[in-house]
């Protein structure tokens, strides 16, 4: 799995870059606040790499808790890779976190390919995790805490309540909240 790439730009446009890295030129789409901040012809991204039976895709990001709030939307049930790079190119990953904070369904609306519908399920799935104050390193460790507990079959109601009051990354909050649901 690629997670990083570093390189020479070949081309650059607002969605995507060619980057040339030893003679191999890869291209990896992006959000237009990263196409933004690159203003050199070498380049390091962090990459998500999305693989389907009909492609091989690279999502890069200058910055990491914008990439971790794309492969935190992109896990939300009908939000793919193309929605989840809108919502990087509408919001900065504190811009988004407060708009989920604050449930605001008209913001989410303006990102393109998000309707009423999607909009809604956006903010019900992420509304527990994110909380008004945090940064953006928090809100991203407490969204994988969640997910990782639920993947080993915790209902999200005991989660969130064995979580409240704690803090650390990802790794920090999973065991704390192991042991808190065992004594729930």
């Amino acid at each position: 799995m690629i997670v990083g790439i570093e390189g020479t730009i070949e081309r650059k446009d607002p969605t995507f870059v060619h980057i040339n890295v030893s003679g191999i030129i890869h291209e990896v789409m992006v959000s237009i606040n990263t196409s933004n901040s690159i203003n050199e012809d070498k380049v390091k991204l962090f990459v998500t790499q999305v693989i389907r039976e009909d492609a091989n895709l690279l999502f890069g990001f200058v910055d990491n808790n914008e990439k971790k709030m794309f492969d935190t939307v992109i896990k939300i049930n009908g939000v793919g890779p193309k929605v989840g790079l809108a919502i990087c190119s509408t919001f900065t990953p504190s811009t988004f976190a407060k708009v989920v904070a604050s449930k605001d369904v008209s913001m989410l609306k303006r990102v393109p390919g998000i309707g009423p519908k999607a909009a809604s399920r956006i903010l019900v799935e992420l509304a527990d995790f994110i909380v008004d104050g945090e940064d953006d390193g928090a809100v991203a460790s407490s969204v994988e805490a969640v997910m990782a507990l639920e993947s080993l079959g915790f209902k999200r109601a005991m989660i969130q309540k064995a979580l409240s009051g704690c803090s650390g990354d990802t790794a920090t909050l999973v065991k704390e909240g192991l042991k808190k649901l065992q004594r729930l």
